[in-house]
């Protein structure tokens, strides 16, 4: 029994500690009617949704299919290196960046061993890590940060976008220039295993659903609606994705809630962070995402600023740099280390240089635009 407690603590760590971390503001603040106020049920019942329809594409193999055709065109290294990396870009827009590695690093680790280009496994890796991370904040739904900011303040898709766009263009210029030089120009034949899509008739159906959790998104369509069609329609269609939602990252979630509405409520605590983001929200929400990680940044800093625009771009530019700064990073890493003869030390070298490297570039650019 206590290994398997011990074993569902270290798998679900970050929900563990932001349990701890709220026990303990609530030995600050006791609770009171006002905890009810803390939880936002819209982001809540909008990450259920999303997390729910993307396990419904994942076992139609639409991911998987939408890989082959791409990689089965690649004619050379260069080519196959830009698709390895754009791949997880473009696709976590949609899907968020934690689910775009988990579909892609996988697939990376033996095709890379195949081809035999093993030591480009750590760049192409902690590029499609980067990739992830960039790519997931170009749109409200890319990874939870966005998601929740987008919803808190209330911003219209034009609002989101002018703030946003700029700094993923920038992102995809300097993530094509770093994928071309990781392969090398001439590759063997590769073979892959066809894929392709299951079950045609439920992808449309977790298609419909998708296109509704965006209509919610962007607040056209009640949430409560599309929460209880999402949950009916997958409960007939295929119940047991309802088991593959992460109920681990709702949790968290709402510890994040209890966390930062308790924090809010202390005076010590208001006016140093009131402090820190009057002189620079950006920079504050960087620094508070290479501690917290940047989906707790977006929910405590949230609570003491109207600045909006600057917390943004922090908590998204601040998904680079320290291997917690984005929970989605630690996804990667742990498929790295459960690969054999790896060298984790090379890879954590390699991954705090290059996501220095991307946090120098988006923050200048963030300042001069």
């Amino acid at each position: 029994m206590l290994k398997k407690i011990w074993s569902f603590i270290k798998k679900e760590a970050v929900l563990f500690i932001t349990l701890i971390c709220a026990a303990a503001t609530m030995l600050l603040v006791p609770p009171d009617s006002k905890y009810i106020e803390y939880i936002d049920l819209r982001v809540l019942c909008l990450l259920f949704c999303l997390m729910a329809v993307v396990a419904g594409f994942q076992s139609c193999g639409a991911f998987k299919w939408l890989a082959y055709q791409l990689l089965r065109k690649s004619k050379s290294g260069r080519t196959l290196g830009v698709i390895l990396v754009l791949l997880p870009f473009f696709c976590s827009m949609l899907v968020t960046n934690d689910v775009a590695l988990i579909i892609f690093v996988p697939f990376t680790l033996p095709l890379l061993e195949q081809i035999g280009c093993r030591k480009a496994i750590i760049p192409v890796l902690v590029l499609q890590t980067i990739a992830a991370n960039l790519g997931s904040m170009a749109t409200p739904v890319g990874n939870p940060q966005n998601l929740f900011l987008y919803a808190a303040y209330e911003l219209s898709v034009s609002d989101f976008f002018a703030v946003m766009l700029p700094l993923t263009g920038i992102s995809l210029l300097c993530l094509t220039a770093a994928s071309l030089v990781v392969l090398p120009q001439s590759l063997p034949s590769i073979t892959l295993q066809k894929e392709s899509v299951t079950a045609p008739w439920k992808l449309l159906a977790y298609a419909a659903l998708f296109v509704l959790c965006l209509l919610t998104v962007f607040r056209v369509i009640p949430y409560g609606i599309t929460t209880i069609a999402v949950f009916a329609l997958i409960a007939m269609l295929e119940y047991r994705l309802l088991g593959k939602v992460d109920y681990a990252l709702l949790a968290t979630f709402v510890c994040f809630f209890v966390v930062s509405g308790n924090l809010s409520r202390i005076d010590a605590v208001r006016g140093f962070l009131d402090n820190l983001l009057s002189r620079s929200t950006l920079l504050t929400s960087v620094g508070a995402s290479q501690i917290i990680s940047n989906v707790p940044a977006a929910v405590l800093l949230s609570e003491f600023t109207d600045q909006w625009k600057p917390l943004l771009e922090g908590v998204n530019i601040g998904g680079l740099g320290t291997p917690i700064a984005s929970l989605a990073s630690l996804i990667t890493l742990k498929f790295y280390l459960a690969w054999h003869d790896t060298k984790p030390a090379r890879f954590l070298a390699v991954f705090t240089a290059a996501n220095i490297i991307g946090l120098v570039i988006l923050l200048a650019v963030s300042c001069l635009v």
